[in-house]
């Protein structure tokens, strides 16, 4: 399992009300436009990261978990990585909804966007607090039951009869 963690800090613009992404910024300033930032002036791109997490995040078969936090509050997204993702963009990381690429996304078929983002945690960003994203890389051989005989999610409960 691989780990990043990005800093970035809250504005009092952010709405976070997007349907499909959410997104960090380099950028200190933020627009009403911006429905999708949560974070800005961060201390990273999606240019920016290691380069061991950009290999393994570039594969189809990987599961991305992002933990949001803000002091006490938190959230948690799932998605998912693509051998199409660039990571190139030098200012923005996006995570979305959908399988759309381009330099600033990090993953795709996301289960969380903007709007879905705990609002304690959001209302708290408005408030400028620091956002703390920790994300983690798992490649689906990574994950293993502990049961012999494997055939799917639902062969994997021991037999309670």
């Amino acid at each position: 399992m691989l780990h990043e963690t990005i800093r970035a800090y809250g504005h009092p613009m952010i709405r976070a009300t997007h349907r499909t992404t959410f997104e960090i910024t380099k950028d200190t300033y933020l627009t009403p436009k911006g429905d999708c930032i949560i974070g800005v002036n961060a201390d990273k791109s999606a240019d920016d990261l290691d380069p061991r997490v950009k290999d393994v995040i570039k594969r189809d078969d990987v599961i991305i978990i992002i933990v949001l936090r803000v002091g006490q509050a938190q959230d948690i997204v799932l998605a998912q990585g693509s051998a199409k993702l660039r990571l190139s963009d030098r200012r923005r990381i996006i995570v979305r909804k959908s399988t759309y690429v381009e330099p600033a996304t990090l993953a795709i078929r996301a289960n969380k966007a903007a709007r879905d983002i705990n609002r304690v945690l959001i209302d708290m960003l408005r408030e400028g607090a620091e956002l703390i994203l920790d994300i983690y890389i798992l490649r689906l051989d990574e994950i293993r039951s502990p049961y012999k005989n494997i055939g799917g999610i639902i062969n994997d409960f021991p037999n309670t009869s």
